[in-house]
């Protein structure tokens, strides 16, 4: 019941961040949802075929990359560029590559299941505020990537997602941080100070809020897409085939041809 209250308690004073952040995650599914319209009447235009945003394929990839994310993200651990509650964990690369093979919005419900799994198993440590807060970092990540290549597939486009993706995080991340998560936990443990105590003890210079998000989020931020893209660039290739189900269209393919 105290804690019930406790909970209670800080959502309500953390409610107008709270409020922010949701229209955020409504934002993230409404750009993914467009893009995917825009991009499929493209594909009609060119004469190509245009597979619904949320197919049986795609429900399918959907279900069970969002458990190999969830599982991803409970292997969790600091990096020594950042204060220990920064956790680092590569949930995010199974949702980059469905964003990839299944378009945008796949990847974002990837991201919104994996959190919502997160909530539901392991509770809530920031009245649901860091969790929403992640989400959304995650999204953009896996959205800006995806949307770029989905308007043309090629490794380069690609590489260019990615790198777009990894700065959006960067720069995103940091403004979440100072705006939303910070201020959040302040109200749990004890004010900002305690918090940047944290940084500082990694960087002797960081005494405020934005010296915080800029050497100590950022970075870690940075780090965490340029492994997540490098990772899904080494493995994307091989496995494509078969969430595309390229193999069963070409043995269905040879199966008419033998008929005929």
């Amino acid at each position: 019941m105290n804690q019930e209250q406790s909970l209670l308690q800080t959502i309500v004073g953390n409610s107008g961040r709270f409020i922010s952040l949701v229209l955020l995650m409504v934002l993230a599914f409404a750009v993914a949802y467009f893009a995917e319209k825009i991009a499929a009447k493209k594909d009609l235009k060119e004469g190509r075929k245009a597979e619904g945003i949320l197919t049986p394929r795609k429900m399918a990839i959907i279900g069970v990359f969002s458990a190999i994310s969830f599982v991803l993200m409970l292997i969790e651990f600091p990096l020594p560029i950042a204060p220990s509650f920064y956790k680092f964990d590569f949930s995010d690369i199974a949702a980059l590559i469905v964003g990839f093979a299944a378009g945008p919005f796949a990847g974002v419900m990837v991201e919104f299941i994996k959190v919502t799994l997160n909530v539901l198993i392991q509770g809530t440590t920031s009245a649901f505020v860091g969790e929403i807060a992640n989400f959304v970092i995650g999204a953009s990540f896996v959205m800006v990537a995806s949307i770029v290549y989905r308007f043309k597939r090629t490794r380069k486009t690609a590489l260019v997602g990615c790198i777009l993706a990894t700065l959006c995080i960067t720069f995103l991340g940091a403004a979440l941080n100072a705006f939303f998560m910070i201020p959040a936990y302040a109200l749990m443990f004890g004010g900002v100070e305690n918090i940047l105590k944290a940084g500082t003890e990694i960087y002797p210079f960081v005494d405020n809020l934005f010296t915080f998000c800029l050497f100590c989020v950022a970075p870690f931020n940075l780090i965490k897409g340029i492994v997540h893209s490098t990772v899904t660039f080494l493995i994307y290739k091989q496995i494509s085939p078969i969430l595309k189900a390229e193999p069963m269209i070409a043995a269905k393919k040879k199966t008419a041809e033998a008929d005929a």
